[in-house]
């Protein structure tokens, strides 16, 4: 795949990349008149040569992947109420010997700093990306790789809100039915503490642990990032936070979120799955858009309160 190629009709319009791709490589395309994001997956590869038996099994690897992604696009539909916010494939496809998906090209606008918006903009933003989530959630499926890279932050003009649109359903699963330990796709940094055990070879992790909760972690961490710029704190020892949760270390979540937050996104990042609170709950949360205030930090001393931080919403990084 180049800047120019022809492919099933689309014409790629960009150098193709794989940056942020994983196991894919994609670019921008145009077909009709009309932009495309397309993406051209690096594996399975469709058999021209080799031995019958390795041809037979490398046939079977192509069909069990073309099941697993049609089975997931027949289940996400964009006729589905409140799906507008759901970047979902219109086209897959084998060309040659490799296989390409389609979704409409999303022109987005960056994470914007959480000092640039208002609590009422940031619940917005974290409703419309809890929505999306929730209608996969209704349906049994686990996006499986939630994190920044997989949800684009858009503005339709000046004066409207920042809203969010979730992509990338290449590694979603039915929940409680995850591919196995070796095939299974997520991100060591947003990945729930049962992932993380799973991958790991824990054999104590059973399949069914891996559920919509697997999500909901992720949410939490995603939404701390939004509210306050930051991860919550997890220690220089570990390599994620998932890894101090599963040493038993408390995350320490930014201290100028208000309580109710604060004991949500607590619930949220628990070890385990089913302490985790669903997206119900954190849409009923933000009800309320003050949540998503940040207070000011400070520090008593006898007799006095001395304020240490003037950082607020509207100066906050």
């Amino acid at each position: 795949m180049r800047a120019g190629d022809v492919i099933r009709g689309y014409r790629i319009v960009s150098e193709p990349t794989n940056s942020g791709g994983g196991r894919c490589v994609w670019a921008f395309a145009e077909r009709d008149g009309r932009p495309y994001f397309i993406k051209r997956f690096l594996d399975p590869k469709r058999p021209k040569s080799g031995s019958a038996a390795s041809v037979r099994a490398r046939l079977r690897a192509c069909e069990e992947f073309e099941r697993r992604h049609r089975a997931i696009m027949s289940r996400l539909r964009h006729d589905a109420v409140g799906a507008g916010n759901l970047v979902l494939a219109c086209d897959f496809f084998h060309y040659g010997a490799s296989y390409y998906k389609v979704t409409e090209r999303i022109d987005a606008v960056g994470t914007p700093r959480p000092g640039s918006l208002t609590a009422a903009e940031k619940a917005v933003l974290l409703r419309t990306l809890a929505l999306s989530l929730g209608l996969l959630h209704a349906i049994g499926l686990v996006h499986g790789d939630l994190k920044p890279g997989n949800v684009l932050i858009v503005k339709r003009g000046k004066g409207a809100f920042h809203t969010a649109k979730l992509i990338d359903f290449d590694d979603a699963y039915v929940s409680g039915r995850p591919p196995d330990r070796e095939d299974i796709a997520g991100d060591l940094v947003y990945g729930a503490p049962e992932w993380r055990r799973y991958v790991r070879g824990d054999e104590d992790v059973r399949p069914e642990w891996l559920t919509t909760g697997v999500d909901v972690f992720a949410l939490g961490l995603l939404a701390h990032h939004y509210l306050t710029g930051a991860l919550p704190g997890f220690g220089d020892r570990f390599g994620s936070p998932a890894d101090a949760v599963n040493a038993g270390t408390a995350l320490r979540l930014d201290d100028r979120l208000c309580a109710p937050m604060r004991d949500l996104l607590g619930a949220m990042t628990a070890r385990t799955p089913g302490a985790r609170p669903g997206t119900a709950a954190f849409l009923e949360t933000l009800r309320n858009p003050a949540v998503c205030e940040l207070r000011s930090r400070y520090v008593t001393s006898p007799g006095s309160r001395v304020r240490i931080s003037m950082r607020t919403e509207e100066n906050q990084p």
